[in-house]
């Protein structure tokens, strides 16, 4: 069975357990939770391992961790010190992350491997949420450094050969990430940028989706939404790699007066 590709917003540092001792977080971030809570369960079958790029990891080559327990990366500022203690402890899948990577060369992209980074918080709060039993082996992919929207696309097209493997392909990072505004001022202009993005991520005709969403910084309040796109490139390999499969949005809501959405190919 072909699973699914995903695109899935991963919120604000560690915003889901910000309650030291389990509670429910700020009921801003609840339908963001609600949602990611019910990723697997929404698959037409369990995955046997997922392959995760996160917006938070970049080098001059697509690099993939092959560490058999990673460690976590706490990259985020300023929380409360628990958050500094979060675990999740699922396994890493060295296997995948070659098997991605022989994908990736045949298609001609350079490759590197990484064992000693940790996941960063792009990877363990959404998925401390959608797999809070850590059971699911997870291989993170870097993004390439030079942010190339068409070439993104292009590797997750390379990798789609995955999802007939029982491989989840997960994009993890925020369709509206501008961190110098934020608040009410920000919702009328963002919710305008997605529904111009959406309306491209879900082109029906796969070559055409693929051209607009590459031009993204042309779609109405672009630049506004995206100062720097590292936080909507993981879009792109999911989108390359759900292939011509429909796309739709679904998940949209509001939080730190941001309009976010997140979308599924397949």
């Amino acid at each position: 069975m072909t699973l699914p590709t995903l695109f899935v917003p991963h919120g604000g540092g560690p915003c889901f357990f910000m309650d030291p001792n389990g509670g429910p977080p700020d009921p801003m971030w609840r339908p963001m939770e609600d949602y990611l809570a019910g990723l697997i369960a929404s698959l037409p079958e369990r995955p046997r391992a997922i392959l995760l790029v996160s917006g938070h990891w970049e080098e001059s080559a697509i690099t993939l961790h092959t560490g058999e327990r990673p460690g976590l990366l706490y990259d985020y500022y300023g929380f409360p010190e628990h958050t500094y203690h979060l675990r999740w402890d699922a396994p890493g899948a060295p296997g995948l992350a070659r098997r991605a990577a022989g994908l990736l060369n045949a298609a001609g992209f350079e490759t590197r491997e990484e064992s000693e980074r940790g996941w960063d918080h792009g990877v363990f709060v959404p998925m401390k949420v959608a797999v809070p039993d850590a059971d699911v082996p997870l291989v993170q992919m870097s993004l390439r450094a030079d942010l190339d929207p068409a070439d993104h696309i292009a590797i997750g097209r390379a990798l789609a050969p995955l999802r007939d493997e029982g491989v989840l392909i997960v994009g993890s990072g925020m369709s509206f990430h501008n961190m110098r505004i934020r608040g009410p001022q920000a919702t009328a202009p963002s919710a305008v940028w997605d529904d111009a993005l959406s309306d491209a991520v879900t082109d029906p005709d796969p070559v055409a989706r693929a051209a607009r969403v590459t031009d993204w910084a042309e779609l109405p309040n672009g630049r506004f939404a995206h100062p720097r796109e590292e936080h909507l490139l993981p879009l792109m390999v999911a989108l390359g790699a759900g292939g011509g499969d429909p796309a739709r949005r679904d998940f949209r809501d509001v939080v730190l007066g941001w309009t976010v959405s997140g979308y599924r190919f397949g």
